[in-house]
């Protein structure tokens, strides 16, 4: 924008606030939803050098972090009732996958247990989550 000045000459400076200002909402706009994205509970993955390719968004996440507590997507549901659950949502999606993400610090029977009442509720795929090993 120009303005004139005393001088009577046009002042060059740029006003930059209004551009500082919609970068400063469109931060906070992203910072807001970024955590929305990620679908189950926040898990700390075991890595791997290879990995199935299931980010599709028919695929039915159960989480089980460090507490041991079954998570179905954002829900928290009782291991006796996992069975039904599962076996509920495959009702509505038959081809749905199911993809199992285990925190890193379990025991391989816990996982185990869950990706057994998942393809005893029906599951035609069970994939587990891995983080890719960085070289």
């Amino acid at each position: 924008m120009a303005f004139s000045s005393k001088s009577g000459g046009l002042k060059a400076d740029i006003n930059v606030t209004p551009l500082v200002d919609v970068v400063l909402v469109l931060l906070i706009i992203f910072m807001v939803v970024t955590p929305l994205l990620q679908r189950g509970k926040d898990v700390h993955l075991p890595q791997s050098k290879s990995s199935d390719d299931t980010k599709k968004p028919d695929v039915l996440v159960i989480s089980i972090p460090r507490d041991r507590k079954v998570w179905v997507e954002s829900k928290l549901v009782a291991r006796d009732a996992l069975r039904s659950r599962v076996s509920e949502s495959l009702r509505q999606f038959p081809e749905r996958k199911i993809l199992v993400k285990g925190d890193d610090s379990l025991k391989v029977r816990d996982v185990r247990e869950v990706m057994a009442e998942a393809k005893a509720a029906g599951a035609k795929a069970v994939s587990l989550a891995v983080e890719q090993a960085k070289p």
